[in-house]
């Protein structure tokens, strides 16, 4: 009997100290966005290391086809080191010369001099250059550009896929135009609902504020302004704007930053604009995925801005969302009051 009743009290200690191990291993859930509910696109998607044989020389390869001119981006080979551990953060941004109605970046590779970008865009064709100009990525500093590539349009033979090695040419300084830079911060609380914008400074702009603006599901929506730095062509701002966007708005809102010019006698001229959001490309597309890769922590970053007219056209904005009927009936009859 006392031998039934040891054993019994031995087996009921043994299944104590299993659901204790059990419960030790439970970890608490982490707060945190599904990214491959982003288009497909994941941190690692967007931040991605290549390893290739190295050529004698920097390449590119590119190729296109059809009509409505679908450039892809391939791959480049043995890119010249930017950073001192020998390697480069390259990405390349393409556009139409000489109007550069649209623009549009490939992902950022880290630490690698051969990429492997393979990614496609689509342009309508007309005459022109065809420029892709390969970029080592800074997060705190301006990008320095590596290379370019320049395809006359008229000379392609639209009846066949094109697919070929190009040696990358040194850069033609007078076509990069310098609308100055700018550097934000951001923060998204899922929990909260909360989208934090920090402008935090910009360099080489004259008189300038900049415009916060939200656009969901292309429509504008919500927007803030800076106050107006006078006398100062590098301004510091230091300016925060909370927004409340639901976890589901927030795979579907830009956000679109623009730095204007502030005249006190004739209109305000805009300087230059940049958009974020889950369809951008590039660098933006990057820092809004690092953002939602780190949900509560601020993720600041520099960016280049790029031309309205350039913006515009990738971004298409629609007029402001449409208020609901009978919230417009009520709210006109508030007013006849």
């Amino acid at each position: 009997i006392f031998a039934v009743g040891g054993l019994l009290i031995l087996l009921c200690c043994l299944c104590i100290c299993i659901k204790c191990c059990c419960r030790g291993k439970k970890k608490k859930k982490k707060e945190q966005i599904n990214l491959k509910d982003v288009n497909g696109k994941t941190t690692t998607a967007l931040v991605s290391d290549g390893a290739l044989s190295c050529a004698t020389s920097q390449y590119l390869c590119v190729y296109c086809w059809s009509l409505q001119l679908r450039l892809g981006i391939k791959q480049a080979s043995n890119l010249m080191a930017m950073d001192l551990g020998g390697t480069s953060d390259p990405y390349v941004r393409v556009y139409i010369l000489p109007e550069k109605s649209k623009t549009y970046e490939t992902k950022v590779f880290k630490s690698t001099l051969n990429p492997v970008f393979n990614e496609q865009f689509t342009f309508e064709v007309g005459p022109g250059l065809l420029g892709a100009f390969v970029f080592d990525f800074n997060r705190f500093s301006k990008h320095e550009i590596i290379g370019e590539i320049r395809v006359e349009l008229c000379k392609v033979d639209w009846n066949h896929i094109i697919e070929e090695w190009q040696e990358l040419d040194a850069p033609a300084k007078f076509e990069e135009e310098n609308l100055g830079e700018i550097c934000f911060s951001l923060r998204y609380v899922p929990s909260a609902s909360k989208l934090t914008v920090i402008i935090l400074e910009a360099k080489s702009l004259k008189n300038p504020y900049v415009k916060v603006q939200l656009a969901l599901d292309k429509r504008k929506w919500k927007k803030r302004k800076t106050s107006i730095k006078k006398k100062t062509l590098n301004p510091y701002f230091n300016e925060s704007f909370v927004f409340d966007v639901s976890l589901d708005q927030i795979q579907r809102v830009n956000l679109v930053i623009s730095v204007w010019d502030h005249d006190a006698v004739t209109r305000n001229d805009p300087i230059g604009k940049i958009y974020l959001g889950c369809d951008a490309t590039g660098n933006q597309l990057r820092h809004w995925a690092d953002m939602l890769s780190n949900p509560r922590r601020p993720v600041a970053q520099w960016h280049s801005l790029l031309s309205a007219e350039q913006v515009n056209s990738t971004l298409s904005l629609k007029k402001k969302i449409p208020i609901p009927s009978k919230l417009r009936e009520s709210t006109q009859q508030w007013h006849s009051k």
